[in-house]
């Protein structure tokens, strides 16, 4: 009888833990966008439909004051931890070549050709960051997934 209720009780519980567990997001080598230091996954904030991750209980507060210091890089965190998915080119708004790809930020992004992924790679981080992951590149090529 005792067997009986054990395998009941895990029948019930094991699929909740998979769905808690499904729901976690891989935060292996994700950088803080204000400091840059490797996130922890309880200190996060909402951010555009998905949540941003950060290091510590300070940065949270830094990033809210100040959103727009920082949107490159919390888009690029949206897009490494793939809570948005890439549906063109940001460069040129085009369909990407999944063959032409870069990564950036910690983040894979593709590209519709070689002259697109020619001008991310000649660049250095930081214009890397704002080509791909400034307000508006960002707002044409990825789309923000709807929390499930």
């Amino acid at each position: 009888m005792r067997t009986l209720s054990l395998l009941v009780a895990l029948a019930v519980v094991a699929p909740a833990l998979g769905f808690i567990q499904a729901d976690e997001k891989d935060l292996e080598g994700v950088k803080c966008p204000v400091s840059g230091a490797p996130v922890k996954a309880a200190q996060k904030v909402d951010y555009k439909g998905g949540e941003v991750y950060f290091c510590c209980a300070k940065c949270p507060t830094a990033f809210t004051e100040d959103t727009e210091k920082f949107l490159e890089k919390a888009n690029a965190q949206l897009t490494a931890t793939k809570q948005a998915e890439q549906v063109c080119c940001p460069l040129s708004g085009r369909p990407v070549d999944e063959t032409k790809a870069a990564k950036v930020a910690g983040a894979e992004v593709a590209f519709c050709c070689g002259n697109c992924l020619a001008k991310v790679e000649g660049a250095e981080d930081a214009e890397k960051l704002t080509l791909i992951f400034a307000a508006k590149p960002f707002e044409k090529a990825f789309k923000v997934k709807e929390k499930e």
